[in-house]
């Protein structure tokens, strides 16, 4: 491949991979055209791009910004995911493709300029936003619950006694 062929793919590289820092990457040799077109369909239905990549010129496209550990980490036949709402819900997705695309073979993945790099089964493991909005809100909301249980007590106490005395007071009043 010629010089200015080569600078002209990092170039585009590097316009393509701006602003991302956060990818998995995966390999699709094994995949025949067919499964591979299908794959690529189910992951742009969620806003997920796949895109393969030669390993030396991405390590030169990617440099030493963000993904600049990602990149010195390529090894064989690699592939870029990038985009969806939250890198783990991509790594997520990918684990659960592998049962219908079982040639499809997960490498590692970079989050959110993390300078270590971590295997995309152990991604798909973590919480994702959604799941940890959702663990934030309920220990905030822990407290609030707490303190409307202890007032609610006592306060119930009294609502019954008084209750009691109204209703042996008009009682009272039958009788007489």
């Amino acid at each position: 491949m010629s010089k200015p062929l080569k600078d002209m793919m990092t170039k585009e590289y590097s316009e393509a991979f701006d602003g991302v820092d956060s990818a998995c990457v995966v390999s699709v040799i094994g995949l025949d055209a067919i499964s591979t077109n299908k794959m690529r369909g189910e992951l742009l239905e969620k806003s997920i791009r796949l895109r393969v990549v030669k390993n030396s010129l991405a390590r030169r496209a990617f440099g030493d910004g963000p993904l600049g550990p990602l990149g010195k980490a390529l090894d064989g036949p690699c592939a870029m995911v990038t985009g969806g709402s939250s890198i783990i819900d991509v790594a997520k997705l990918l684990d659960s493709m592998k049962k219908s695309y079982p040639k499809l073979e997960l490498k590692i993945g970079i989050m959110e300029g993390d300078p270590e790099v971590m295997a995309v089964e152990a991604m798909a493991k973590l919480k994702g936003r959604d799941e940890l909005l959702s663990d934030l809100a309920g220990a905030i909301a822990s407290p609030g619950r707490r303190l409307a249980g202890a007032l609610q007590g006592p306060a119930g106490r009294i609502a019954g006694c008084l209750k009691a005395i109204v209703e042996k007071g008009e009682g009272g009043a039958e009788a007489a």
